[in-house]
């Protein structure tokens, strides 16, 4: 447990405020060990108590000697290192202290994976949570604040808007060697929950579409860098298991929005589905300031290389990720930082081709959803409560795509992969290729089912089919970018993110007007034709992709 513990945000406060913050011995990057605690020493072997500090008097602490002879609060493999420089056999650039250095987010135990993982999963399903569960009551907003039905949708397409943008800002900060992961899911937590209070007391509708934008704004690192941390403690090969939990996360919260606020929103009104959004998200903010350790391998190199310096007066150490931003003015470093997902997103081909695709792909699927209300609102006579049931098709449907991959992956495509751990990242696309036209099935399906003489359970499990196609389109381009991308897998997921939430912001607005006007079987049947359109789009990327790849710039090359 104080493996996960120590290098949090719990961790370095409680460092912070400690009386005997002085007498805590630093052997990761900011890792805090308490006095007399044991540990694991990088070697493997239980460390002996006269590795740690002893502290007998506070002003004049007696720190036992490091093996190179110096009193130094240095790890065995630091002081190796410092003499190693003082010898002129290495330069005084600080990277990882071998394959098994078990600071290497790669080294760590699978725990502490798994653990990692699954509050990412858990950060990612809540805040998105919040995308959906304004929708139940709409109604409420309209009769409250006298505005129209596309008025009061904007909240929805607000927030959408909010969700594509932050993340092209929030996630290359992220990739700061200074900043890290941590600190920016932290912040913005807490300020997403801060600005959810407005909304609650609004009493014109202007405030709620504004902090509806900047509370999905702030809150929306977890759309993107959630991804890039999944990679940081996975080689692809295991990584697919990671990124496939973490895209699990981004159909259950917008599927369990309408569940869980209809509900509210039928027995308390709209403002009640808000407060449920803030304490949901409260503990989910308890839970990583307290488990959530760092994962940014740059930033865990950074600190090492600052601690080394501290320790030994030596200002040359750095850290290799460090020296690219060494001579860059604040300005410099800021324009590179926040330009870098604009030019991936724009300038790299297979970036470009395939954030359009994706975008294409989420207009379908949030044009349909503004369906589900329609149909089992108006032609089943569903109240809000079990309105908000019948997204439990989609639910189910991601949860069942979800296991069809981790099994086919581990029986076969796993064993494809190199000895290091890699493969050529067009073979991400299979999935996709198997799973593309379960997309258009589900239209024609769901609106042909459509009517009063179908039980309504016949729409809510073809409604199922969308989450088999589209579960298999994010698995295998959110396994992709960071494949084609090791060094931006931040940046390149944010511009995805970007492009196909913008997308589905827009498709909000005029799906409830498309399908009033054409019908449900109609509108159905259209998106379904441009469904079928799509199919043979994941081909072509299989195919010819490495092609489009090799005049990307900055994407990984084939040897």
């Amino acid at each position: 447990m104080l493996s996960i513990t120590r290098d949090t945000g719990l961790g370095y406060v409680l460092g912070l405020i400690s009386p005997a913050r002085d007498e805590t011995l630093y052997l990761g990057p900011n890792s805090l060990i308490w006095p007399y605690q044991r540990h694991e020493a990088p070697n493997g072997r239980r460390a002996l108590p006269q590795d740690c500090i002893v502290v007998t008097d506070r002003s004049t602490p007696n720190r036992s000697k490091h093996p190179s002879g110096r009193n130094s609060q240095l790890s065995e493999r630091d002081g190796e290192f410092v003499e190693r420089i003082e010898k002129g056999i290495t330069d005084n650039v600080v990277g990882w202290y071998g394959l098994d250095d078990p600071e290497n987010p790669l080294n760590w135990s699978n725990f502490k994976k798994i653990s990692v993982s699954i509050q990412i999963f858990l950060l990612n399903s809540f805040i998105y949570l919040g995308s959906s569960i304004y929708s139940p009551g709409i109604a409420d907003v309209m009769r409250d604040f006298g505005v129209s039905k596309t008025t009061a949708t904007l909240g929805t397409s607000l927030s959408l808007l909010g969700y594509a943008i932050g993340p092209m800002f929030w996630s290359p900060m992220s990739e700061v060697p200074r900043l890290g992961r941590n600190p920016i899911y932290i912040l913005t937590l807490v300020c997403f929950l801060l600005l959810k209070l407005p909304i609650v007391l609004a009493n014109n509708i202007a405030t709620i579409l504004i902090f509806r934008f900047l509370t999905a704004f702030i809150g929306s690192p977890a759309q993107a860098t959630g991804g890039a941390t999944i990679s940081d403690m996975f080689l692809p090969r295991k990584r697919s298991y990671g990124l496939g939990l973490w895209e699990l996360s981004t159909w259950i919260g917008p599927t369990l929005g309408p569940l869980v606020g209809g509900f509210a929103a039928q027995a308390r009104g709209w403002r009640w589905t808000i407060w449920e959004l803030i304490w949901i998200n409260s503990a989910m903010f308890l839970c990583i300031f307290c488990f959530l350790p760092e994962t940014s391998a740059s930033n865990i190199l950074y600190r090492r290389a600052r601690r080394l310096r501290r320790e030994t007066g030596n200002e040359s150490i750095r850290a290799e990720l460090e020296l690219e931003t060494l001579n860059l003015s604040k300005k410099e470093l800021a324009y590179k930082t926040l330009i870098r997902p604009f030019v991936l997103c724009f300038q790299e081909p297979i970036c470009l081709l395939l954030n359009t695709y994706t975008a294409l792909v989420t207009g379908l699927l949030f044009t349909w959803l503004e369906s589900l209300p329609i149909v089992f609102g108006g032609v089943y006579g569903f109240n809000l409560g079990q309105t908000g049931l019948s997204f439990l098709g989609l639910m189910i449907g991601s949860f069942v795509a979800f296991l069809i991959f981790v099994i086919w992956f581990f029986l076969f495509d796993a064993k494809k992969f190199d000895d290091l751990g890699y493969r050529k990242p067009e073979k991400r696309f299979v999935p996709l290729m198997a799973g593309c036209v379960f997309i258009p099935i589900c239209l024609f399906v769901f609106g042909r089912t459509s009517r009063p003489d179908v039980p309504w359970i016949v729409p809510v499990i073809g409604s199922g089919l969308f989450s088999l196609g589209g579960f298999s389109l994010f698995i295998s381009i959110l396994n992709y970018l960071p494949d084609a991308y090791p060094d931006y897998a931040a940046s390149v997921l944010a511009g995805n993110n970007f492009i196909r939430c913008t997308f589905g912001a827009g498709c909000v607005l005029f799906a409830a007007p498309m399908y009033n006007n054409l019908g449900i079987q109609w509108a159905s049947t259209l998106l379904g034709i441009l469904g079928f359109i799509f199919v043979p789009v994941p081909f072509l990327f299989y195919f010819y992709g490495h092609k489009i790849r090799r005049a990307s710039r900055h994407a990984l090359k084939d040897h």
